[in-house]
């Protein structure tokens, strides 16, 4: 029987007549391909290869990434996959509910996309499973997720999800930032003019923003607060952000959901003077005045 080994697992077996490959961890018996011929890995087994002890996305063959970076860790029915990572997988549609197993995705369809994307290598890492191609008609770059920030791509977070990679990826059009100019954000240096890593407001066309640091303000403050830094602006601001492929959570900020400022509603009710003079003592109050 061929089994697939710990870390490294080998990605090519050579298969025997009426032979079997057997997950070591237990999982059901998969056939290999015809007699003679050189198997490759089930995608079961290749989402697992990277990280034999922690469960791994069956799409990008990942287990270490942030949530904030890929979505949760779903799992349903034998299969482990980013929320992203289905969302963004071309010709891979909802066919159940969304509160539905893996978001209302069949497992068939996923193993089905799964197995195409074998044909597909990433531009940015160079390996094969990418189930992400460039929207743009006639482009065939592909990549993982994960891997479209290295690779400056534009994963837009829009009903569609669709994805761009560096060369057809929307953009600002190219400004020349003032001289001196610094992250409003971080304070620290931006470049010299808009790019994929460099923003501007298009309100006020003052504030200036990595996109790093851009982003990690709209997972703070949610859709309900979101906004220009600098000016405040909501109408143009947003829509822009989300074309440019921030990510906004459609929740109230993480301020309001810790309480995180519950203490300035907080009145003082304790006399601090040296020698209090209230017959009642220091925590007594009146009802009024």
């Amino acid at each position: 029987m061929a089994l697939c080994f710990g870390p490294g697992w080998p990605r090519r077996l050579v298969s025997f007549p009426g032979e079997v490959h057997s997950h070591p961890q237990g999982r059901s018996s998969l056939p290999l391909l015809q007699e003679g011929s050189p198997a490759t890995c089930h995608p079961l087994c290749l989402g697992d290869r990277k990280n034999s002890t922690q469960q791994s996305c069956l799409l990008c063959r990942r287990a270490d990434t942030a949530p904030e970076l890929c979505g949760l860790m779903l799992e349903a029915e034998g299969i482990c996959a980013h929320q992203y990572c289905l969302f963004f997988a071309n010709e891979l549609f909802h066919r159940r509910p969304r509160n539905d197993g893996l978001m209302g995705f069949l497992p068939e369809d996923i193993l089905h996309i799964v197995e195409r994307a074998e044909q597909k290598d990433c531009f940015v890492c160079s390996e094969s499973g990418a189930t992400i191609t460039c929207q743009e008609r006639g482009c065939n770059r592909s990549f993982h997720f994960p891997c479209a920030l290295e690779g400056g791509c534009v994963t837009q977070f829009l009903p569609h999800y669709r994805s761009y990679c560096w060369e057809h990826r929307p953009q600002q059009e190219p400004q020349a930032a003032p001289e001196n100019t610094a992250c409003l954000i971080c304070l620290e240096p931006v470049e010299e003019r808009t790019s994929y890593g460099t923003m501007v407001c298009p309100a006020c066309q003052h504030a200036w923003f990595h996109r790093g640091c851009i982003q990690g303000q709209a997972m703070g403050a949610g859709i309900y607060c979101f906004q220009c830094p600098l000016c405040r602006d909501k109408d143009q601001f947003v829509p822009v952000m989300l074309i440019l492929g921030i990510r906004v959570p459609l929740r109230m900020p993480l301020w309001e959901n810790d309480n995180a400022y519950a203490h300035l509603g907080d009145r003082h009710s304790r006399c601090d003077a040296r020698e209090c003079l209230c017959p009642q003592g220091r925590e007594h109050r009146e009802g009024r005045g």
